[in-house]
């Protein structure tokens, strides 16, 4: 599963919403990192509800599930610590007879 392209897809979907004026993802130390730039109007409340509605809509379909954290504002633009994360679970049998074996689950 490629992150890049649920990234894009989140990002594609944040700039077409009215409310928000600028999206864009950052880098920084290994870290991606959410600006959100709304209008005058929005709560932090409101504008982190959009994120999390944009995030969802980019996840369907897909196994991922969304770490979000608020991080500081300035004025109208906010900066959240997103993440979306792949669940970490076995996807062959090793041969270890481990009781939670990919072999013994339900297709």
């Amino acid at each position: 599963m490629d992150l890049n392209t649920i990234w894009e897809d989140f990002i594609n979907r944040m700039k077409l919403d009215p409310a928000i004026i600028f999206a864009e993802k950052k880098l920084m130390a290994g870290i991606p990192f959410l600006y959100v730039s709304v209008s005058s109007h929005m709560s932090i409340d409101q504008s982190t509800d959009t994120v999390k509605k944009h995030a969802v809509k980019a996840m369907k379909g897909k196994r991922l599930t969304l770490n979000l954290y608020f991080v500081r504002s300035e004025e109208n633009l906010y900066v959240y610590r997103m993440r979306f994360l792949v669940p970490q679970e076995k996807m062959f049998c090793c041969g270890n007879l481990c009781f939670d074996c990919i072999r013994f689950k339900d297709s």
